[in-house]
């Protein structure tokens, strides 16, 4: 089954989805934040469209390892997400961390590579951002 990747930020959620042998991660697209429940909602119409059996979040620590203030806000967000797909009969679905430290930089740098604008690349960071964390992910765990 697929892998679906987040980026969870403040104002939006980055989307990757992996394809089916879970090789390749694809941005496919990013959420604009209302609330939480709209947007784990959001994620888990998702899920089920691409038939994934596995969410990784990108976990933003500082650049020492240790925890952020946007740290706890992901994992608050992993906690809803992890609540509403058991009331959906979905606690079967497996939630990761991912470490995503410096993912936005390297995504800025292959969106500049790309010659993307700088309005451009605003509109496609975080999902640009997404595909690193879920490619990551996939490569750490090709073995498997």
């Amino acid at each position: 089954m697929k892998k679906i990747g987040l980026d969870v930020g403040d104002k939006t959620i980055g989307v990757a989805v992996s394809d089916a042998l879970n090789i390749t991660a694809q941005g496919i697209m990013t959420i604009e934040r209302i609330g939480i429940k709209k947007d784990t909602n959001k994620v888990i119409e998702l899920i089920k469209e691409h038939m994934c059996d596995t969410v990784v979040i990108g976990l933003p620590l500082k650049l020492d390892g240790t925890d952020s203030i946007q740290t706890e806000k992901v994992r608050e967000f992993r906690t809803k997400l992890e609540n509403k797909l058991k009331a959906e009969r979905m606690g079967d679905i497996k939630i990761v961390f991912q470490d995503e430290r410096l993912t936005t930089v390297m995504a800025e740098r292959v969106l500049i590579e790309a010659d993307l604008s700088r309005a451009k690349r605003k509109t496609v960071i975080d999902k640009q951002a997404a595909v690193i964390i879920l490619q990551s992910y996939l490569d750490s765990n090709s073995h498997c």
